[in-house]
């Protein structure tokens, strides 16, 4: 049936981005996965964090099953779950987030695609599995996104995922990125461009 295809197939997507997005912290330093990387604060760790709690309550509480450990109100959201404290350890938020993919993963196995939940905080709070699936997945899929563009910044590491990582050819990459660069400034009239696009406030990313 459609319903089993489709629960089947967001949920296969959901389970290897959360993968991915872990992935992301592989081989760096405490500092390097919790620094900021933007000028909002963006960082690795907090990503991984900030998952963890809106899938146990998207895929737990609000279908009444909540998540077996304390999380913070959703009325008192104050952006603590996007970044780490330094007494909260890498293996603690990985375990974190294990622990609410394996909660969320038993809530979509129990319940069927149309099974109902309740979202007090969105503005048409009646749901189903299948609006929340979507809805998770395109978060941990963004959220992904913003994983890859931060490790590209700190050492060049890019992929989707850890088995089609491919070595890094400093060379082909300076020549592609150069390739970029003539082409933006052609359109720009041939003038030299550099330096007139940068982020007012902008992080400095180097060691």
């Amino acid at each position: 049936m459609i319903d089993d295809f489709a629960k089947d197939y967001l949920h296969c997507q959901l389970k290897e981005t959360r993968e991915a997005l872990v992935w992301k912290l592989d081989g760096l330093s405490e500092y390097d996965i919790r620094r900021p990387l933007t000028v909002t604060g963006t960082n690795l760790l907090g990503l991984v964090k900030h998952m963890a709690t809106w899938e146990a309550r998207y895929l737990g509480e609000i279908f009444a099953r909540p998540f077996p450990e304390p999380l913070p109100r959703w009325q008192d959201a104050d952006g603590s779950d996007l970044w780490v404290a330094p007494d909260e350890t890498r293996e603690q938020i990985i375990g974190f987030y294990q622990r609410a993919w394996n909660h969320a993963d038993a809530t979509i196995k129990e319940l069927p695609i149309d099974a109902l939940g309740h979202v007090p905080w969105w503005p048409s709070p009646d749901v189903k599995l299948f609006n929340m699936m979507v809805h998770v997945l395109q978060d941990a899929t963004r959220h992904a996104g913003h994983a890859d563009i931060l490790r590209e910044q700190l050492d060049g590491r890019t992929g989707v995922m850890a088995k089609y990582e491919e070595p890094i050819d400093t060379a082909a990459r300076a020549t592609h990125r150069a390739t970029i660069e003539r082409a933006a400034q052609a359109a720009a009239g041939g003038t030299d461009q550099s330096g007139l696009s940068a982020t007012p406030n902008a992080v400095e990313t180097a060691p």
